[in-house]
């Protein structure tokens, strides 16, 4: 029985899954350089997220970095005083892509993926 840790898909399923990594890794990148409050409490959550975006974008690790954008946009909506929606968004959205993986279009896939290995008789 096959283990099923990352799958994977190809097709169309792997479009949807590439624009949604990259809608919201640029998501959290742009938000991150247009913050202009420099204070020592509130810039440290949006550098950790614009740097899972950033993973995100590559498909590199995406699952750990999808759980990371869930947890820095949950301390930044709960933490923060403004208007906590969109970031409960984007964490919702980290959480969507740590359960579904990366697709086939992403560095994950060229590491992890299926490998076809030929095992070819000897020649007498």
């Amino acid at each position: 029985m096959q283990r099923r840790l990352y799958t994977f898909e190809d097709g169309v399923p792997a479009l949807g899954l590439l624009i949604l990594r990259l809608v919201v890794g640029a998501a959290l990148i742009i938000r991150c350089a247009r913050f202009h409050d420099a204070s020592l409490q509130t810039v440290p959550p949006h550098v950790i997220a614009a740097a899972a975006g950033f993973l995100l974008i590559l498909g590199l690790r995406t699952s750990v970095a999808a759980v990371i954008v869930a947890i820095t946009e949950l301390w930044i909506a709960f933490s923060h005083g403004h208007d906590p929606w969109l970031s409960v968004l984007l964490a919702s959205l980290g959480v969507a892509l740590a359960l579904l993986g990366p697709g086939a279009w992403s560095i994950d896939a060229r590491r992890f993926g299926w490998k076809r290995i030929e095992i070819r008789r000897p020649e007498n």
